[in-house]
């Protein structure tokens, strides 16, 4: 005979207002949906009218000119590389 345990229900309330597609919409317009989050939306997909997934647009890194791309456009102090502030900065670590 199982062991019962006594575990409390516990009531999450997940954030889904937005724009709600079913299973079976969802397998018929995905390219449409990617669409959608390619421009920034958030589209939920629904199983029997209960939200179970939710897709959202990756991060994108961001694209760098290249090398040197910021010059010109740092200010660094003269002693920026002193081993006064090598050390100090060291400190700030718990290397030093």
């Amino acid at each position: 005979m199982p062991a019962e345990f006594n575990v409390p229900k516990v009531e999450v309330h997940l954030e889904t207002e937005g724009v709600h597609f079913n299973m079976h919409e969802a397998k018929t317009h995905l390219s449409r949906i990617i669409e959608r989050v390619e421009r920034g939306e958030e589209i939920f997909i629904d199983r029997a009218g209960v939200p179970v997934a939710k897709v959202v647009p990756l991060v994108r890194r961001v694209d760098r000119v290249g090398l040197g791309s910021l010059a010109g456009q740092v200010d660094l102090a003269g002693d920026w590389d002193s081993p006064a502030t090598n050390a100090a900065i060291a400190d700030d670590f718990g290397i030093g």
